[in-house]
């Protein structure tokens, strides 16, 4: 009787260098969030436990103070709260007009060209390398013209127009990725521009939509120098500006500055958390063919 051979137990081997790459992962992301864990630790700390010697301490006591200043304001703090809801009034209909705007763009200049479409598309991206500096002067001027300077509809039509170098790029590269023989398709059935847009195009726009609102609404809300000068209102200002006159004339008040900036961050924040995976989707899609 021949007896079976067991097989010998696999060893499972060490990757010292697949070790030092996570160790090494792990210093830098320790380094990156060290500006985070200051930044929350503050914020809940009471202003008399703010020092430099004592920066890295926990807070001894959980506190809101810093939060309700810098929402409400007081004794030295404008609050944010009216500037906060600025915001919101400015990056809802600017992200959305620019995303319609982008998306008929792309759809043209992938799917209906013409002679000089090309030479368009190029000239329109030439937008996204002017300096806002540049063209600080002009933009008052025409903002005052047709009277919509320190308005916020003034704003919306100066990052409706700062967006659509972007996101034309974005829509274009997305529909190039669309079959042509949908569209030629629909013209073969009697549909016109616009019932190929809204029937064929836009169902398979989602992605698209996603990129492009992500983008717009982080830049349109992180945006601080049109805010700053188109709005001489401080009625009307953004919150970014806010934020920064939170630091105040005299002393800055750090516990209230670090509770007001992480509440501005907290809405770009939620849109990436939620939308994050349909944005890589979105981009992944956009770059397969341009």
């Amino acid at each position: 009787m021949s007896s079976v051979a067991m097989p010998a137990p696999k060893r499972h081997h060490i990757h010292w260098s697949r070790m030092v790459v996570y160790g090494v992962m792990i210093i830098f992301l320790l380094f990156f969030l060290l500006p985070v864990y200051l930044l929350l630790i503050t914020s809940f700390k009471s202003f008399d436990q703010v020092s430099l010697s004592r920066m890295w301490e926990l807070p001894t006591g959980f506190s809101l103070e810093s939060f309700d200043r810098a929402w409400n304001g007081g004794e030295g703090v404008i609050g944010m709260r009216g500037s906060f809801w600025n915001s919101v009034q400015l990056v809802v209909p600017a992200t959305v007009i620019s995303c319609i705007l982008g998306s008929l763009n792309g759809y043209v200049l992938s799917k209906w060209r013409f002679p000089g479409s090309e030479t368009l598309f190029t000239l329109i991206l030439f937008g996204m390398f002017i300096p806002y500096q540049s063209v600080l002067v002009p933009l008052v001027e025409v903002l005052r013209e047709i009277r919509l300077y320190a308005t916020i509809p003034g704003l919306i039509l100066v990052h409706v127009v700062y967006g659509i170098p972007i996101t034309t790029l974005i829509f274009r590269n997305y529909y190039a990725t669309v079959p042509n023989e949908l569209v030629e398709a629909g013209k073969i059935d009697g549909a016109d521009f616009f019932h190929i847009y809204r029937h064929v195009m836009l169902p398979l726009s989602a992605p698209g939509f996603v990129v492009v609102a992500i983008w717009q609404f982080t830049s349109i809300w992180n945006e601080f120098l049109f805010g700053l000068i188109i709005t001489n209102d401080p009625q009307l200002r953004p919150v970014t500006v806010a934020l920064q006159n939170l630091s105040g004339s005299q002393f800055t008040q750090w516990n209230v500055q670090m509770a007001g900036a992480l509440m501005v961050a907290l809405p770009p924040l939620l849109v990436y958390i939620f939308l994050g995976k349909y944005f890589l989707r979105g981009l992944l899609a956009g770059s397969l063919k341009g």
